[in-house]
């Protein structure tokens, strides 16, 4: 009698779900290094040029935006709204 381990569906496909496995129709694929990094280079290029924006301000809208919790208002609104974004987002098929 043969004693090998029972058989394995696919392998594992390291962007998310299994190769070739149909049953998987509705996990998203996993974000790639492309997609981390048009992320990082948006929210770097935003906080950059709310850095220029609130220089080029009067003194007086310096003052307001640099004393009041403005800067973390509008970023964590921009934060979530991307988090819901991305969690309503339709898989990829």
């Amino acid at each position: 009698m043969d004693e090998s381990p029972p058989a394995e569906g696919p392998p594992e496909d390291p962007r998310g779900g299994r190769s070739g496995d149909p049953s998987t129709g509705g996990q998203r694929r996993a974000a790639g290094w492309r997609e981390v990094l048009l992320v990082a280079v948006a929210v770097v290029a935003i906080v950059l040029g709310t850095a220029v924006v609130t220089s080029l301000l009067p003194p007086a809208g310096q003052d307001f935006v640099l004393r009041t919790p403005l800067a973390i208002v509008v970023l964590a609104g921009g934060t979530i709204g991307l988090l819901v974004w991305l969690a309503r987002r339709p898989p990829v098929t």
